[in-house]
């Protein structure tokens, strides 16, 4: 993980690049705002350490500038002369948290673990180089993507097959695609089949295709899914969805290297690189008599566990920039921000559909919040309640179930923070009083908890 040190002393810029190259953090300094203004238009760092006051340069005009490039972008401003008014005005502006000067390097490291969310026992992981691949749309720096890239890495420098494991919504199309980018079969067809949405009878014509006249309505040829692939990569999705007898049928041509089409009798020859992925666990069903155990271990040759979002939420700012320039440049709206307590929420949500959920949610953030900062409050009123992705009918009106969401929120952020209101309100972007009026109202006693 790349850190930006920006700070006009020297002796601390060089203090704080040591310890966090001691703990293999890829570190970068300025001794100005503007050359590391210049550097983030090139880049997107994990986080910036950003000095309140550089010369003639303010420090809190650099943070709304870092804001408008990247707006999750976690900002810690640090100070030798700090008020109460600057470290208001940075959190406004977006800064997530305000350390003075001098400097406890021990503080500040535990900070920017807590920010990041890395935890003591991965730290020794960060050594591992990260993978680059040369087309890569795969975003995220956490441990679990590192592995799921260098999987990629390692499945596009063959012609082995993939089998790519991962809820709905984590990004199964993506990878298979970043594999075939990647791949030395990339001047020929991605086609990709979602064999969920086919009905039965109709997807052995969709994969083989068929003759005229085979079946009833079946007016022309039909060149089918393996065909269009020839010398390319056929993304079979949600693979266990598929018949028995279509399995017997892909097995067989898997084999073969060849097949038939729907009514026909010639023999045609393919060269096709499979890439297949579910959302169920493939043993089981298999076990349940709904997936052919030898089709299985033909396609399992490279498998790739993708994780659900909730499993890398450190992951979940880079996203959110994202999302939220896409949602700007795609609609013509400004560019939004979360506030600090609106983007931990965020983190700390289940993503019960993963990363097309996000994706969903900030959009309709975008559009729909009249600020330019999204709060607590907006999040609240947008985002469903957790419920481990398990449909449920609403039960009340929309207060109540905005009440019981709050409710559930407030009491984690307190336990979080170990029942303390000053540090559970700061965390929830609250005033201190105002969080001890919605305790009142929501009839919440911190000393029960």
């Amino acid at each position: 993980m790349k850190i930006y040190v920006v700070d006009d002393d020297n002796s601390i810029r060089a203090s704080l690049k040591e310890v966090l190259q001691d703990e293999d953090f890829d570190v970068e300094d300025f001794a100005t705002g503007k050359n590391m203004l210049k550097a983030l238009s090139r880049e997107r760092p994990a986080l910036i350490l950003l000095d309140v006051w550089m010369g003639k340069e303010d420090g809190l005009d650099i943070l709304g500038k870092v804001k408008e490039e990247y707006p999750a972008l976690p900002v810690v401003m640090i100070s030798g002369h700090g008020t109460i008014e600057q470290a208001v005005q940075a959190t406004k502006k977006g800064a997530v948290d305000f350390i003075e000067k001098p400097l406890s390097l021990d503080h500040v490291l535990q900070r920017i673990n807590e920010i990041l969310k890395i935890e003591p026992a991965v730290r020794d992981q960060r050594k591992r180089p990260d993978i680059k691949l040369e087309f890569d749309e795969i975003i995220g720096e956490s441990t679990q993507v590192q592995a799921v890239k260098r999987a990629i890495a390692q499945a596009a420098g063959t012609n082995a097959r993939v089998f790519i494991y991962g809820e709905n919504g984590s990004g199964k199309e993506l990878v298979a695609r970043a594999i075939y980018n990647n791949s030395r079969r990339v001047g020929f067809p991605f086609v990709e089949v979602n064999c969920a949405a086919i009905p039965e009878e109709l997807i052995e014509s969709e994969l083989f295709g068929h003759e005229k006249g085979s079946f009833t309505g079946a007016q022309e040829k039909r060149i089918g899914k393996f065909e269009m692939a020839h010398q390319g990569t056929l993304f079979l999705d949600e693979i266990c969805d598929m018949s028995m007898a279509t399995q017997a049928r892909v097995l067989r041509a898997l084999q073969e290297q060849r097949f038939t089409r729907v009514g026909g009798s010639e023999n045609i020859e393919v060269d096709v690189r499979i890439i297949a992925a579910t959302n169920i666990d493939p043993e089981k069903a298999i076990a349940q008599g709904r997936f052919r155990e030898d089709l299985y271990y033909r396609l399992n040759v490279i498998p790739i566990h993708l994780p659900a979002l909730r499993e890398r939420t450190s992951d979940v700012p880079l996203l959110l920039d994202h999302f939220l320039r896409s949602a700007a440049r795609e609609n013509g709206i400004p560019i939004k921000r979360f506030s600090q307590g609106a983007m931990e929420m965020l983190q700390m949500y289940a993503w019960p559909g993963n990363v097309r959920e996000l994706k969903n949610v900030v959009e309709r953030l975008s559009i729909m919040s009249q600020d330019e900062e999204i709060t607590v409050d907006t999040v609240t009123e947008h985002l469903r309640p957790p419920n481990r992705g398990q449909e449920q009918t609403p039960i009340g009106d929309l207060k109540k179930a905005r009440d019981d969401f709050e409710r559930t929120y407030i009491i984690q952020a307190l336990k979080q923070h170990d029942k303390n209101i000053t540090r559970a309100a700061k965390f929830l972007g609250m005033d201190r009083t105002n969080l001890h009026r919605k305790l009142k109202s929501l009839e919440i006693d911190p000393d029960t908890l």
